[in-house]
This record gives C-alpha cells, structure tokens and sequence, in this order.
C-alpha cells in the first residue's frame, strides 16, 4: 500500500507498507522533509511496524514521537503528518492528480441559485456524473452568505442590509458570514471525490484543499499562509476564509472567499458580527484588519483569477467545462423547494 501527504506549508510525506496478520509490516517512510539525526528515519520506521492495521491517528503518531531520539529535529513534517499518510494508504486514498479536473468560470447568477448550485454539482461529483470540477463564481448583486448553522438575525442587520440591496441566502456549509458585492470579492468552490480526503481530519483537509491557492498568491508577491482552522492570511491581515461540507455520497464540498476590494464600512453596518470583531481589536474600520487583493497585489481582479488557474491547471491539470441544462434545471427546483424559502433561510432565525 502506498499513501502521500503533501503538508500544508511543508514538505511531502510519503509511505509504502504492507498488511500481514492484520498489523502493519514492512514499513518505509519517506519524502522531501528534513530529518536529524540520520538514524531517527529507522526509529520511525521500527515504531509503526507491527501496529494493529485499524490504529487511530492518535495511537499512530503517539508510536511515532515515543520513537524519536531525544534532540530530534523534524522539519516539514511531523508525528501527525506521518500518522495522516499512513492512514491514507490504510484507505487507499487519491491524489489531486488521479483525476481529470474540469472548471466553471461565471456566469454570474441570482445569489440563491449560487447555493443551490454548490449543492447540485456536489451530488454530481459524488454520484459520478460530473468530473472533480473547480468553479469560479461571479457575482451580479450584492448579498450576504451566512453558514449552515449561523443566526439570521444574530449576524445581519435587517434594516442595513434592505437599506444598501443585501440578499440574505444560506449554504449547506458550516462556518461564518460572507459579504458580497460585484467585483469586490474571489469566490470559488471544489468540488471533489471524498477519496482525495481519505485519513485526513477537517483541519487537515481545509489546507489541503488550499494550499494550491496560496502558491498562486505567493507568485503574486503576497506573503499568504493558512490559519487554522479556515483562515487565508498574510502579513497585512485575513484575505479569506474557508468552509467545507462532506455528504453522504461520496463528495466533498469544499468554497472560500476571498476579498479583493471590499467596502469594509459598509460591510460592519450589515453584518452585526463585524461590529463585534473590530470592538475586539480596538479598530473603527474593518479596512483595517481585513486588508483586500488588490491592495496587496495592485492587479485586478481578473488578473489574479487568471493566475489562480493557471497555477490549478500547472499542478494539477484543468480543461474547461460549464454547468448543464439538466444541471441547472436540478438548481432551479432546489431553489424552489429549499434554499429560497423561508423555512430553510429561517432554520436558524
């Protein structure tokens, strides 16, 4: 069996074992990491050898830090890294590049259609009749996407966001409140087989997902890194933030939003929760704690598309595609029975 990880930020790890008896046998780590002393490469190797074939992560990168000399100095890597590659050859998990990647760019559509839409091509993925698919979205009108599990009125100023032509939608996807406006942010989504997450953990995964976007900013100029949990960030402040929403075919949904020229006034006056993060950090404006694309690149924003594909496309491979008929006719009911009604956009008021 053989399993790869690529660290968010890091090196690759790569394993090779075998199955016998049910315990683990044959083991070999391996990867582009750093290691001292020499030695502690067959420390890790002896202590993962002959463990129970069903360990748990945990029990796994325990064995592997119990190993380690004293004075060890791993770079790149660490216990749970190996511990995560090791159950992804457990689970025969896959690479990005197992896959034939497809994209969708625009057109820009209503905002409740957008949250149907991530669901539709979810299940599309999952079901097999869609390729792994990366879609750019495009915005025409301005609204607010707030989470899964999130509060109508405990995030939204209602009378704000009427005032300034907000939308308020909810997605299927956990995690905090989006602010949109034409031209003002970089929305895209994954849609992937849950296969390429096999033996990872949510935190895990969330890099994973985006740690080809933070090569593309990093060729920018931008000095981006990921936050844990779901945090895109640099030096200058938050670029954007992350959500994911596993489902029970088989896909994996995985969107982030990031800002390029947002209206940071406007943005505190509709959505309640802004007010309680500047309150926090002793700021007026979130213009200063949420520091934008474009002025950390001086592009515009199509420029800073393009080269988010192109680095896609280079790591991974990506051919064009768009959404179907029978694709959007699948969102339009949705929209009808789901995400444009009261009950789902008030399931938590």
């Amino acid at each position: 069996m053989h399993g790869e990880f690529k660290v968010p930020g890091g090196k690759l790890v790569v394993v090779d074992l075998e199955i016998i008896d049910g315990r683990i046998a044959d083991f070999r780590l391996a990867g582009d990491f750093f290691l001292e002393p020499d030695d502690a490469l067959e420390s890790i190797n002896a202590a993962v050898n002959g463990l129970p074939a069903d360990s748990e992560a945990a029990v796994i990168t325990k064995a592997v830090r119990d190993a380690l000399p004293e004075g060890a100095l791993l770079l790149g890597f660490s216990p749970e890294s190996v511990a995560t590659t090791v159950r992804r050859a457990l689970q025969k998990a896959t690479a990005w590049t197992d896959y034939e990647w497809q994209l969708i760019q625009g057109p820009a559509v209503d905002p409740t259609l957008q949250m149907a839409l991530d669901q539709v091509l979810s299940d599309e993925v999952g079901e097999g009749r869609r390729k792994p698919t990366l879609r750019i979205w495009e915005w025409d009108k301005p609204a607010v996407v707030i989470g899964s599990f999130q509060s109508v009125k405990n995030e939204v100023d209602l009378e704000n966001a009427q005032k300034y032509g907000f939308e308020i939608v909810r997605r299927i996807s956990g995690g905090g409140a989006m602010f949109m406006e034409a031209g003002s942010v970089i929305t895209y989504s994954i849609y992937a087989p849950a296969d390429l997450v096999q033996g990872m953990s949510f935190a895990d995964s969330y890099a994973f997902f985006d740690d080809w976007v933070i090569v593309a900013l990093k060729a920018l100029g931008i000095e981006a890194s990921y936050q844990p949990l779901n945090d895109i960030t640099s030096p200058s402040g938050k670029i954007g933030g992350a959500a994911q929403k596993r489902l029970g075919n088989g896909a994996v949904l995985h969107h982030v939003t990031m800002s390029y020229d947002m209206d940071g006034d406007k943005m505190v006056q509709v959505l309640r929760i802004g007010r309680e993060k500047m309150s926090d950090k002793g700021t007026k404006s979130a213009n200063k704690r949420v520091d934008p694309l474009r002025s950390q690149t001086g592009l515009p924003r199509a420029d800073i598309i393009e080269k988010m594909i192109d680095t896609f496309t280079g790591l991974y491979g990506l051919t064009p595609s768009q959404i179907s008929p029978e694709e959007y006719a699948k969102a339009e009911q949705l929209v009808t029975e789901k995400f444009g009604t009261e009950e789902w956009l008030q399931r938590v008021p």
